[in-house]
């Protein structure tokens, strides 16, 4: 039986302050999926509300030239406008291999605080089940605790979207906080590129915790998804 990869997408479809239209993000999501489908990952999605999750706009246009990502979307509708609502894979880790986040701002606004998704992160970890996620994404694991009590990421190394490229993309004044400062109060060592928008991918505790800094970092996230369920 091929092994099942849980990818949770968010439901949020505009940053109100910015007042513009959000979502998840292409790339961050059709590489992974590239990489998984290849080594023979059958992949299930999630999002808050399940049904459509909403596809980030700019995303689209950042992808024009990259043929994957078009195949993906033009191919794959399904795996993002027919997602199953999180809350229904509450207590059912044992029948993944591993749980997968994609960025985008959106997480940032939901993701963030989901009861139904700090539960699933929380009852992933419990099992030994690896968990990732990439750019936005690991905003996802800042409010989940290990078995113990204490914060996921406390004492580990984590990555996300910089401080400098939310910045870059003048992103920063729209955010309800910086996902580099909040991995940062959490206790974890955040690390980065040396320069805005580098590939970095950081695996902790053998592959049990994996984050990706930015979309450059998504195939790498998937490449390790892969060789952690393979461990």
């Amino acid at each position: 039986m091929a092994p099942k990869v849980l990818v949770v997408l968010t439901s949020i479809d505009r940053i109100e302050a910015a007042d513009k239209p959000t979502g998840w993000y292409l790339t961050e999501f059709s590489h992974p999926y590239d990489i998984l489908v290849g080594a023979g990952v059958e992949i299930i999605t999630a999002s808050p509300k399940g049904g459509i999750a909403p596809l980030e706009p700019a995303s689209v246009a950042a992808a024009k030239d990259d043929a994957s990502a078009q195949a993906f979307l033009s191919q794959k509708r399904a795996v993002w406008e027919q997602t199953q609502r999180l809350s229904n894979f509450r207590g059912r880790a044992d029948e993944f291999a591993a749980l997968f986040y994609p960025g985008g701002h959106g997480p940032m606004f939901d993701l963030v605080d989901d009861g139904d998704s700090i539960a699933v992160i929380e009852e992933f970890v419990a099992k030994g089940k690896p968990v990732a996620a990439v750019c936005h994404g690991p905003v996802v694991f800042v409010n989940a605790k290990k078995p113990d009590g204490t914060p996921l990421l406390a004492g580990r190394e984590a990555t996300g979207f910089s401080n400098a490229e939310e910045d870059v993309i003048g992103m920063s004044k729209f955010m309800p906080f910086l996902l580099e400062d909040r991995i940062r109060s959490v206790g974890a060592t955040f690390r980065k590129a040396g320069d805005p928008w580098g590939e970095l991918v950081v695996v902790e505790d053998g592959g049990k915790l994996i984050t990706g800094q930015n979309p450059a970092s998504a195939k790498g996230v998937g490449e390790a998804i892969v060789k952690a369920i393979r461990a």
